[in-house]
Parts: C-alpha cells; sequence; structure tokens
C-alpha cells in the first residue's frame, strides 16, 4: 500500500478492492466495506453541509459502536479533525475538551445528550449530532432491542442545533463527499487525550501518515501467525485510546481485515464472537485477561481460533501470563507504547523467546534512549533510566500546551524525543524491562491517572487543607487509588465516604481514590515540595509486608 495517502483514501481504496467482505461485525450484524463506505460518505456530506468545514475539529462523544466508526470516517472525509473522548466524561470533561479544540460539533449517543446540552453553555460547538446504540442494526433488532427492553436509551432534543444521526445519514446516502485526492497525508486526522501529570487531559494531535505507519508495523507483529489481511479481531480497548486504534480500527484503512466491535465489555458476549465468528486476534489489559480465566463458564466455549492475545495499556502480572500459558498452551503476546508515541514502543514478536519479565523488543520505526533524567546522559545496556522514544514522523508538541510540550519533548543531537517519565532498562538483543513509572501518574484498569488532579479536587473541598493520591498495586487493576488528606484543625465530622462522594460529579468514576487516610502531616522536601515519593515508599513496604509469609507458630 502506498505511504503517502490519508486515511479515508487509504481506506477507500481497501472498499473499492473488496467490497463485500466484512469490515465491521457489531452486535451480530455484519457491515461489509462497502457499506461503510455508503454510511461514512453519507455522515461527511451530513457534516459538511452543517457547517463543518476542513480542518475544523468535531468532539466523537460514543462508546465503541458502528455510529463511532461511520462518525469518525465521516469526519476524516469531510477534512475536519475529529476529537474522540470517553463516553464517560462529565459536561466538565467535555467543556474542557470542545473549548481546547475549539470544537464546531460534538457527535453523542442520546444517553449523554444531557451532559452535551450542559456543556453547551460554556463550549465552542454549535451543532449536535445524536444517535442510539442500536441505530445503524436492522429494523427488526432495533424492534426487539425494545419490545424486551434490553436497548439503552436517552432522551434527545429537538433544537434547532440538533439532529439525529439516522435521519442525516439516511437524507444522504448515495452522496459523495469531494475527493481525497491529493490531500495532505501529514495534516492532522484527530487529536487524542491523555492523561498524565496534569490537572486537565493534554490533546495529542496526530496525523493521517502517523496513525497509518503505526497500525500497518503493530498489526503486522503476528503476520507469522496469519496474513494480516485475514484477520478478524475482538477489541475491549475503546476506540478513542491509541491501543484500540493501532491495534484494531487499523486494520480498516492497512490491511483490510473484519474487526469485530461490542459497546461494553461483556464476557460471555466476548466468548460468544470468538467461536461464531472465528476470531484470530484479542486485544485487552491485563484486567480483562484475569476475568477471562476466572469467568465460571469459560469451558463452555471454544477460544481455540485465537492466535494472537495482545495485552497492553499496563504491566501484564507474571502470574496472569503463565495461567493463560498452561490453559491455552499460547502466550499472550505483551507490549509498551503511549498516545504520544502513537502506540507500541516495544512488542512481543511470535517467533521471540521472550525474557521472562520483558515487555517485548523494540519496535523498528522507534528509536530509543534510556538515559539519567537529571543529566541526560545515556545509560548502560541493563542500567535502569528514563525512557526516550523518537520516530520519523513522531509527535513533537501537545495540541495548545506549550509549558507541558517543553517538558515532555526534548532535542538531543538533532533529534526530537518523547520523555516518557517511564523508567526501564534495555538489554542487548532491545528487550525492554519495566522498572517504574512516575510517581505522579497512576494505572488503574488500564488508563493513566493524573495524581495532581485528583489532589486538586480533594482541595476543593473546605475541609481539606493538603492531599497526595498515590497508586497502590494490585493484582487485578494493576493500581488502586488512594489518598493521604491533612484536614483543616476546625474541620469535624468529615469521613473517607464524605470525601469520595464529594469527588463523584467532579472526576470520571475511574479516577475516583478506592481509599482515604488521615494524616496530621505530609512529608514535604526542604522547600516545601510534596514527597509522593514517600508516601508510595511505604505503600510498598506495606504490600510487601503483607505478601510475606507469616511466622509458623509453635505447637502448644
Amino acid at each position: 500500500m502506498e505511504n503517502n495517502l490519508t486515511i479515508p483514501a487509504a481506506f477507500d481504496a481497501i472498499a473499492a478492492r473488496q467490497p463485500n467482505k466484512a469490515a465491521v461485525i457489531y452486535l451480530g450484524t455484519v457491515y461489509t466495506y462497502a457499506k461503510l463506505k455508503e454510511l461514512s460518505d453519507a455522515m461527511a456530506v451530513g457534516l459538511i453541509q452543517a457547517g463543518v468545514g476542513p480542518g475544523q475539529r468535531v468532539v466523537l462523544y460514543l462508546p465503541n459502536s458502528m455510529q463511532w466508526l461511520v462518525a469518525w470516517l465521516g469526519v476524516l472525509k469531510a477534512g475536519a479533525v475529529a476529537a474522540p473522548i470517553t463516553p464517560i466524561y462529565t459536561a466538565s470533561d467535555l467543556a474542557y475538551v470542545a473549548n481546547d479544540t475549539e470544537a464546531v460539533a460534538v457527535i453523542c449517543q442520546d444517553r449523554n445528550y444531557g451532559y452535551v446540552t450542559q456543556a453547551m453553555e460554556n463550549a465552542s460547538f454549535k451543532r449536535i449530532v445524536v444517535s442510539g446504540l442500536v441505530d445503524l442494526l436492522p429494523a427488526w433488532k432495533r424492534f426487539f432491542g425494545w419490545m424486551l427492553d434490553v436497548v439503552p436509551t436517552g432522551r434527545a432534543g429537538r433544537a434547532e442545533h440538533t439532529v439525529a444521526l439516522r435521519k442525516l445519514l439516511a437524507d444522504r446516502v448515495g452522496q459523495a463527499p469531494p475527493s481525497q485526492a491529493g490531500a495532505d497525508p501529514d495534516a492532522v486526522a484527530e487529536i487524542l487525550y491523555t492523561g498524565g501529570t496534569t490537572r486537565h487531559p493534554k490533546g495529542v494531535p496526530i496525523t493521517h501518515r502517523m496513525l497509518i505507519d503505526a497500525a500497518r508495523e503493530q498489526l503486522g507483529v503476528s503476520r507469522t501467525l496469519f496474513r494480516p489481511e485475514d484477520n478478524v479481531l475482538l477489541g475491549s480497548a475503546p476506540m478513542f485510546h491509541v491501543l484500540g486504534q493501532t491495534c484494531g480500527l487499523g486494520t480498516l484503512f492497512t490491511y483490510g481485515g473484519t474487526l469485530v466491535l461490542q459497546p461494553r465489555v461483556n464476557l460471555d458476549a466476548m466468548f460468544d464472537a470468538v467461536e461464531r465468528y472465528g476470531v484470530r486476534t484479542l486485544i485487552g489489559v491485563p484486567a480483562l485477561y484475569r476475568m477471562i480465566l476466572e469467568h465460571d463458564r469459560l469451558d463452555n466455549y471454544d477460544l481455540s481460533s485465537l492466535l494472537y492475545c495482545f495485552s497492553g495499556g499496563d504491566v501484564l502480572p507474571l502470574e496472569v501470563g503463565r495461567r493463560w500459558q498452561e490453559r491455552f498452551g499460547r502466550p499472550i503476546y505483551v507490549g509498551y507504547g503511549s498516545t504520544e508515541t502513537v502506540g507500541g514502543v516495544c512488542m512481543t514478536l511470535p517467533e521471540d523467546q521472550m525474557p521472562v519479565g520483558a515487555m517485548g523488543r523494540k519496535l523498528a520505526s522507534k528509536v530509543i534512549r534510556v538515559i539519567d533524567p537529571a543529566s541526560l546522559i545515556e545509560m548502560p545496556l541493563g542500567k535502569p533510566g528514563e525512557l526516550l522514544v523518537s520516530a520519523d514522523p513522531m509527535v513533537c508538541a501537545y495540541w495548545n500546551k506549550p509549558e507541558e510540550s517543553a517538558s515532555s519533548f526534548i532535542d538531543i543531537d538533532g533529534q526530537r524525543y518523547y520523555r516518557t517519565a517511564d523508567v526501564v532498562a534495555r538489554d542487548e538483543d532491545d528487550f525492554m524491562y519495566f522498572v517504574d513509572r512516575t510517581v505522579d501518574t497512576i494505572k488503574h484498569k488500564g488508563y493513566r491517572v493524573s495524581a495532581s488532579e485528583i489532589e486538586a479536587v480533594l482541595q476543593e473541598h473546605p475541609a481539606v487543607i493538603e492531599s497526595c493520591v498515590v497508586g497502590v498495586p494490585d493484582a487485578k487493576v494493576g493500581e488502586r487509588i488512594k489518598a493521604f488528606v491533612v484536614l483543616k484543625k476546625d474541620s469535624k465530622g468529615v469521613t473517607g465516604y464524605d470525601l469520595i462522594s464529594f469527588c463523584k460529579g467532579r472526576l470520571i468514576d475511574y479516577k475516583l481514590p478506592q481509599y482515604i487516610e488521615f494524616r496530621d502531616m505530609l512529608p514535604k522536601s526542604k522547600v516545601g515540595k510534596l514527597l509522593r515519593r514517600e508516601i508510595r515508599s511505604e505503600e510498598m513496604s506495606r504490600v510487601e509486608q503483607k505478601k510475606a509469609p507469616r511466622p509458623s507458630q509453635p505447637a502448644a
């Protein structure tokens, strides 16, 4: 495939070559490449007629669904820039992203319409496209879904600024958007938002070329097991996340495989899809694989078609990998990456003999350095240091965040690098080993959570004078979120439950602290800087003490 195409042009070329092949399977309905092209063309025409122009931003506020794919491709075919976000964002989160991108429109699910109208009061967008979860399913499926009351729905208004997605498409099916011939593959295609060390998420602008190249490389890792064009992928990773994009969505505009989509994780539905459609690739975070192994009805399904099971987003516990190998006779392949690096920095190749504890081998497209973060001097092989990553092309700055960009991107010997703030080691064969992560970032259920964001919310409570948030290692979810709080001297009767309740509505569910510990003071340096690492070390010691075997008691 040419490497100078935009994503719409690359997708359309595949659709022209194999119009009748299954592109997407969503809730049991098969959509061919021709059908996805028809719907995304109509979406593009509708957006253009609604005033969405080249380069303008459109927020996608939808769960994994056929609608998400149609909307995302339609936005790109209109020459606009997509800004996909998690559907569990609150109105304030949505307003922040909309204003940060200066979005002109939002495409949302009906269940989120209330949040969208709230955000609209303080945000830049003027148009809303609203969709139900089953809008693009056949009429008979929609009918039975409503009759059996199994379709979650929400109410959407009939305001002048709102249009139903089904109506927008129905009026324009058969119409073609402007040709993508000659469009710039180095133009920004989308802005993905990532957490980290700052209170607000940071926008990562990704070009057409970056995403195509990254998806082609990362999906091609499994080519020794099967041809990439024959791949059937089931991705539990959300489409607004770089893992779901490069290792799932990307098949539609690189190799022309088939993508199985589900709106939320349901293990029985996943197992049934694997068995029914011969799924070859499964994508998920470590917690998903643990859930599968512990599922009561696992033995009721035939999952033998699975050849490449990939875990990303967090460190895979050795115990989970061992149990999977024993149960299925195949490994869980692992990798490491970030939004800023457009996914994988290192991945497991099926032909590799992976050293114990490795998180993959460096991909060919990446240039890395392992440095001393203070001196920037490169560390010897085997010695841990901060990981720097470069590629050509690569993300070089955050969207509208010059200060964060200056601290996260660095030039060395004329080459631009992203500072991951993760501590890793590297061996002579380019295998990478995770050692530690920055103490400001917590990995919970595969999400990167900013400790400082939670601290800032806690400190908005009138009784709180100081707070410190850390991640506590947990086998099931990676890390649990624990907050240490100092209350004002005159505060009485404030409980941990009160503080967690206060955080609800101000933070997304996965960012809520699970534990609150009250203290008289928090450790600080001589210049008054909070020593979060010291508290984290205390928690690590507690965890290790719980793991240590208790001495046997003498017989009575």
